[in-house]
């Protein structure tokens, strides 16, 4: 069951799902929090310049674990590696720049959760809708808008 995240305090979180508090749990919950919206590569290079040396599999482990207890969000935007977040327990969505791939968070558009109401259950109790907006972010359009040239007009 998802949490609505209210402290930051990873020690209190680990704690308040039932999961032992470990330095690999608190350095990742760290590490995500620092870095919202990071891939497990990301995660741990930063575990690792807090915590010496933990392995890949050691996060890997960290971030399902959190994942299952509600105090992460994974998010699979295509063409993307999971990525993962501390803002849980709400429905919002996701900003995705097809230039630099930055990720935002933005809230739920209209209507309460799940935000949509799908044509066709096919019996499926919808729990949630996941919408991922893409486009560019303002550095990746400015970059773009300065690099495409302008056609040049003729006078006919």
């Amino acid at each position: 069951m998802p949490l609505d995240n209210v402290t930051t305090d990873p020690v209190a979180q680990l704690r308040s799902v039932g999961l032992r508090v470990t330095g690999p749990r608190v350095a990742v919950l760290n590490a995500v929090t620092a870095r919202p919206h990071s891939d497990a590569d990301d995660v741990a290079a930063v575990v690792r310049a807090e915590a010496g040396s933990v392995s890949m599999q050691a996060v890997y482990d960290v971030l399902r674990a959190c994942v299952n207890a509600g105090l992460l969000r994974r998010i699979e935007p295509a063409g993307s590696p999971a990525l993962y977040e501390t803002r849980t327990g709400d429905n919002h969505h996701h900003l995705v720049c097809r230039g630099c791939r930055k990720v935002v968070d933005v809230d739920c558009v209209v209507g309460a959760a799940p935000c949509l109401e799908s044509s066709e259950s096919a019996g499926f109790v919808v729990e949630e809708a996941e919408i991922v907006f893409w486009g560019l972010c303002a550095d990746c359009a400015s970059a773009r808008d300065s690099t495409v040239p302008v056609p040049a007009i003729s006078a006919t």
